[in-house]
């Protein structure tokens, strides 16, 4: 288990951008490991958004496929971000960074919320 912080959330007015960043504040970290983003709606499942593998190959869902961006820091291989951009009112919720160790266990951040205005 490692601790994760997440940043960036806030009130945004649709077609805007904002840009989330998680980073693994503590824990014991072997080399690099697969992260993402998930987000969960009031009254819906926590929805995956995009992950990027330890060798760096990414995923998106179809939801936010050409218009959010994962990306993994260049200096710090355990920080992530999430650039949204075109937000629209249906992105509004509560935003979670997942690390997931080489034995397939997971860890979350407290979540971050996101607040699109229409």
């Amino acid at each position: 288990q490692v601790r994760l912080v997440e940043s960036g959330g806030g009130l945004v007015q649709a077609g805007g951008v904002l840009r989330l960043s998680c980073v693994v504040s503590s824990g014991i970290i072997v080399g690099i490991n697969q992260m993402g983003w998930y987000r969960q709606a009031p009254g819906k499942q926590r929805e995956l958004l995009a992950t990027i593998s330890r060798s760096d190959s990414i995923y998106y869902a179809d939801s936010v496929k050409g218009r959010f961006t994962i990306s993994r820091d260049n200096a710090n291989k355990n920080m992530v971000y999430l650039q949204m951009n075109n937000v629209k009112p249906e992105d509004t919720a509560v935003y979670y960074c997942n690390w997931r160790n080489q034995g397939g266990s997971d860890s979350w951040g407290q979540g971050t919320q996101v607040t699109v205005s229409s």
